[in-house]
């Protein structure tokens, strides 16, 4: 037998039969409907205040007529937009590198939602502002030799060079374990690592941990003023750098590493517990950053710009 859409009549029926107290399976009988037209229906046209027909009939001619609407995006490109959307690439990203414009796929993302699909969880939200957990105490006490942001060359500003990084550190659900944050500031290029506890013993091993291969890659370090960066000097020795401190409260000083954390959190949500991170996914995580093709990059890749770094010095040498 054919399929026909429901009707608005019909759509009436199903509520009345609803209040009545039918379940599913005995309004298809009644309505001579095969049980999942009937499911199918509640799962996609049920608002917050239950099933309404008028609401529903508006919901499914809403889908039909952006299906209708949008715009037409070649199957084989739509294909690879949506490996990439899954991939946590925003439109904008997937645009630069495929024959279709952002506008089109935001309406394909839209019309795939209305249809059920779940590519929409793959875009970003705007984040609130990121709450520190740490105690008065700990936020009110004094970093030794701590240089402040003042006293940094202001050509770190500029972002003309490699080399210079802003860390921090981003806390699990139940300040459980925590990741340690490393951002280039010229390429984005990011760098995680994963500790058990947030000291500052822990977190400095891990900063050297992570920066020793690419040491000749680090002048410069920007933290902010939490303790767990009280052995900056230990970090500095180890790599030749230095290290600053943010203004109290000032974390836009630190935008680069903010973002990123921001992006950490699409993989990582704060109701997380680190506990169970593995040290695969947060590969995983690094990988897809750093491969992420950037506006401010010309849509160049962290990993490209940061890597190419390394190419002018062998042409120079």
């Amino acid at each position: 037998m054919n399929y026909t859409h429901l009707t608005q009549d019909e759509r009436y029926q199903i509520y009345i039969l609803l209040k009545a107290g039918h379940h599913q399976n005995e309004i298809a009988r009644l309505m001579k409907r095969h049980p999942s037209t009937i499911c199918r229906e509640l799962a996609r046209n049920r608002g917050q205040r239950g099933y309404r027909p008028k609401q529903a009939q508006h919901l499914c001619e809403g889908r039909a007529e952006l299906s209708r609407n949008a715009l037409r995006i070649e199957p084989a490109v739509w294909a690879a937009a949506q490996k990439r959307l899954r991939e946590q690439h925003s439109p904008e990203q997937v645009a630069a590198q495929l024959p279709v414009s952002h506008e089109t796929l935001y309406q394909h993302i839209y019309a795939d939602k209305l249809q059920g699909g779940d590519l929409w969880r793959n875009l970003r939200c705007q984040k609130q502002r990121r709450k520190r957990y740490a105690s008065g105490q700990q936020r009110r006490g004094r970093i030794p030799n701590r240089r402040p942001l003042a006293d940094r060359p202001a050509s770190v500003e500029t972002r003309c060079r490699v080399g210079h990084w802003e860390g921090d550190t981003i806390i699990g659900a139940g300040h459980k374990q925590a990741l340690v944050s490393l951002v280039e500031r010229k390429s984005g290029y990011c760098l995680l690592a994963h500790v058990s506890h947030k000291t500052s013993e822990a977190v400095s091993q891990a900063i050297i941990r992570s920066l020793m291969p690419i040491k000749a890659r680090v002048s410069t370090l920007t933290f902010d003023n939490g303790l767990e960066f009280a052995r900056h000097g230990e970090i500095d020795l180890a790599l030749g750098s230095t290290s600053f401190f943010a203004d109290p409260y000032a974390s836009w000083q630190r935008g680069t590493n903010e973002n990123t954390n921001g992006l950490v959190r699409q993989y990582l949500p704060k109701s997380r517990a680190f506990t169970t991170v593995t040290s695969e996914e947060i590969a995983m995580i690094m990988h897809r950053l750093n491969h992420r093709p950037r506006k401010r990059l010309n849509w160049k890749t962290p990993h490209e710009v940061f890597m190419q770094s390394f190419n002018r010095v062998a042409l120079r040498t």
